[in-house]
């Protein structure tokens, strides 16, 4: 297995973080941004909207995060990362959605504009991460993972960009579940740290 990604994209860190959890062997390759090699007519070929991560395996090339996650469990045959009852799959499948919706629109698009200098409304963007990541932390009360009672592809799509929040002007510390619940998955077995950068509130933490 091949995992082509970039060190502070939340989405590369999703599936690096995954293959690490499970302990599966890969060849992680860096893809430089800064050089638009994920524009290149070789990356292209990988992945024709020219966004990492990307996962080749043998004959089977898999682009996007979240199809990633699923793939992965599904190849190896993790039934506790991805449940295959239909309501219990289900429950996983809906914070896959929120990972790329609200999520990806809100903290991660804040974090866009103090990393990598993207021209976005900064003000409306913190208020619609501070709005899912309420929701998260009353989800999150009384109980320990998103979606299970155990961690889930759910938890690790979701923790990278709430986790580097702060880098993106979004304050954590109004949510003592969310917070409680980023401790439980760095303190699981095979937890790789996502690349942190020093800017947004965590220049001053």
């Amino acid at each position: 297995m091949k995992l082509y990604y970039h060190p502070l994209s939340g989405h590369s860190h999703r599936a690096r973080l995954f293959l690490s959890l499970l302990g599966i062997e890969h060849q992680p390759i860096q893809v430089d941004l800064a050089a638009a090699e994920h524009k290149s007519a070789e990356f292209l070929k990988l992945n024709r909207f020219g966004q990492v991560p990307v996962l080749v395996d043998g004959d089977t090339t898999i682009s996007d995060s979240n199809a990633i996650l699923v793939y992965v469990a599904r190849k190896f045959g993790k039934t506790d990362w991805l449940p295959q009852t239909p309501a219990l799959e289900a429950a996983v499948q809906r914070w896959l959605s929120v990972a790329a919706g609200e999520i990806a629109f809100g903290p991660a698009a804040a974090r866009l504009i103090t990393v990598f200098g993207a021209k976005y409304n900064a003000e409306e963007l913190i208020a619609r991460a501070h709005r899912i990541l309420k929701l998260i932390d009353e989800e999150l009360a009384g109980r320990e993972f998103i979606a299970q009672a155990h961690p889930t592809i759910a938890d690790v799509a979701l923790y990278s960009y709430i986790a580097r929040a702060p880098e993106g002007n979004v304050d954590l510390s109004f949510y003592p579940n969310v917070n409680a619940w980023l401790r439980r998955i760095e303190a699981l077995p095979g937890f790789v740290e996502f690349q942190k950068t020093p800017v947004g509130l965590a220049a001053n933490s």
